[in-house]
């Protein structure tokens, strides 16, 4: 008989904690969802080919069409029949991969899916596709191309930055990195060059020269501040004989 009535009072209990528990169910199976997805969001964001990679890695493709695209028009333009079709899909692509660019880093922020291989490709898409497209605007022979003085401006300054950046790091075994209102300036003004080529804009010269002498300028002012870093690391003052080097 008592074995019955504990087995009859264990009975009532489960059930009861049954009743009570449903009502906590939805809630529980959401907070179980979101506990098992934030840990795979994060799983992922430490492994290489997460979501904004991928993107990356589309934007990356999509220079060599870029590419294609304008040479293409640029021989139907000289040949004196401009086919705007080729114009049109040019642009097309360049706003394409230019706005995966903004949707992969606003991932990559939202989700948590930040990765050391995204670090590494990110800047090389960036700088891969406007490089790309100031070099194939001066030769591929568009009504109006960008003069070839403006894209050696361009490499010449990027090449300072990046051998300035290896030295000190070298030298002062750290790279402190301030992009510059210049700096970024610059930046906006070579995309707005690069738009302003492919829509043919009649005051297209203007816009070219602006950002020509900014991009010099933003130039001068990281040598400048890499010159500063190298004097504050105490590099750019002679160095002195120890005395056991002196001679006798």
């Amino acid at each position: 008989m008592a074995e019955g009535l504990g087995v009859a009072s264990f009975v009532v209990r489960r059930q009861s904690s049954v009743v009570s528990g449903s009502e906590d169910a939805p809630r529980a199976h959401r907070q179980l969802l979101s506990a098992r997805q934030l840990p795979t969001f994060r799983a992922v964001s430490k492994e290489g080919m997460t979501l904004p990679n991928q993107i990356t890695i589309g934007r990356i493709l999509l220079i060599p069409v870029f590419v294609v695209l304008a040479i293409y028009y640029g021989k139907t333009a000289a040949a004196g029949h401009p086919d705007e079709t080729l114009r049109i899909a040019t642009i097309a692509v360049f706003l394409l991969a230019a706005l995966s660019d903004g949707i992969d880093g606003w991932l990559a922020r939202r989700y948590h899916l930040k990765s050391r291989l995204g670090a590494i490709l990110d800047p090389i898409a960036d700088k891969g596709l406007m490089l790309t497209a100031i070099i194939t605007l001066s030769v591929t022979k568009w009504p109006y191309e960008l003069p070839v003085w403006y894209p050696v401006l361009v490499i010449a300054r990027d090449i300072i930055i990046v051998t300035g950046c290896g030295v000190l790091r070298l030298l002062n075994d750290h790279l402190e990195v301030r992009p510059s209102l210049l700096g970024k300036t610059s930046t906006f003004l070579q995309m707005l060059t690069v738009a302003v080529v492919m829509l043919q804009w009649s005051h297209a010269d203007a816009v070219v020269w602006i950002s020509g002498i900014v991009t010099l300028l933003s130039g001068i002012g990281y040598l400048a501040e890499g010159t500063s870093q190298l004097h504050d690391g105490g590099h750019t003052s002679p160095e002195t004989a120890s005395p056991s080097h002196e001679t006798k």
